[in-house]
């Protein structure tokens, strides 16, 4: 299967790295239980819609992703509350960390009305913000390298490493759970950097799944954001 990579962030990607099934799966799956198969495109979507509209979710499960994942820790925390797929990420006990951090291209200023949000606002000292950020990346790895050339182990030396580091895992998640973390990660009341995460899942989804997905954005999507209906 060729890849399908999109970049994200700064330093981000997202890549699909394997798929098994795809709309017939869900079809197959869902009509095993009367000993039939596939109808025929007209047929066959309407039961797609039908399974979707009416919250029939498991055939939905027999379709899976692997994706190969690159974002920053703030990131990671939020996607690992998604228990309903599977996770190996890359360990810093193990490896050294690149000098990778997540430099955002534009601030945000707390929501007035939101404590757990921000807003994009005009900041007029926002170049020298993003300097102090970008310093004290620099410091802080400076750092974590002087501790592994004294010798100091990975597991210990990298507790120093801020949440703007870059990891990397293997996420593998069947259609249904990913269809649920598009509904969460892709609305605009999700935080702005997995957003562009999420986003792009939206995109590979269309692209392997495109019967499910049109029944998705019609049937199941709920959410506030005008990319995903596009």
């Amino acid at each position: 299967m060729e890849e399908i990579e999109h970049k994200v962030l700064d330093k981000g990607f997202v890549r699909l790295v394997d798929f098994m099934g795809g709309d017939e799966a869900v079809i197959l799956a869902a009509r095993v239980s009367h000993g039939r198969g596939l109808k025929g495109e007209e047929q066959d979507r309407k039961l797609i819609n039908y399974l979707l509209k009416h919250d029939h979710g498991t055939p939905f499960e027999h379709a899976v992703f692997k994706f190969h994942i690159k974002c920053p820790i703030i990131v990671t925390r939020q996607w690992f509350r998604h228990r309903m797929s599977s996770y190996n990420e890359i360990s810093g006990r193990y490896t050294e960390y690149p000098d990778e951090f997540y430099v955002p291209e534009k601030l945000r200023l707390q929501a007035k009305t939101n404590k757990q949000a921000s807003e994009f606002a005009e900041i007029p000292n926002e170049k020298m913000l993003v300097g102090l950020i970008e310093q004290a990346y620099k410091d802080v790895y400076a750092i974590y390298k002087q501790l592994l050339d004294a010798g100091i182990g990975k597991e210990l030396a990298r507790t120093i490493l801020p949440q703007g580091l870059y990891t990397q895992f293997y996420w593998t998640v069947n259609a249904r759970a990913l269809m649920h973390f598009i509904s969460l990660r892709a609305d605009t009341a999700a935080q702005w950097e997995i957003r562009q995460y999420a986003e792009k899942l939206a995109e590979v989804f269309k692209q392997k799944m495109p019967w499910t997905w049109d029944a998705y954005v019609s049937l199941a999507w709920k959410g506030n954001n005008p990319e995903i209906k596009k």
